[in-house]
């Protein structure tokens, strides 16, 4: 792409700032309900969803944090269809 190009789409209505499709820890909290020290305890323990650090700021993706929310509700009927199998037959 030309530097003209590029200065075109630059000067375009219909392009969206960079990190519009970022989110911050602040941000992921209020929209999860939790606190912010509840997300970097899940960070250090690699249980909640992938991040990526810019400096000292940590941003999430929107389409990652989806993923991994759905991740976590199929893992949860993964387990229970597993459960379920396990005790048909018991009395």
């Amino acid at each position: 792409m030309s530097d003209l190009e590029l200065a075109d789409r630059l000067d375009d209505d219909n392009v969206r700032p960079i990190l519009s499709d970022w989110m911050t820890r602040t941000e992921l909290a209020a929209e999860l309900n939790l606190t912010t020290e509840t997300l970097g305890r899940w960070d250090a323990r690699r249980i909640g969803p992938a991040r990526t650090r810019v400096g000292r700021k940590v941003l999430y993706r929107r389409e990652t944090v989806r993923a991994w929310l759905l991740a976590q509700e199929q893992g949860h009927a993964a387990a229970a269809a597993r459960a379920v199998q396990t005790n048909r037959g018991r009395k």
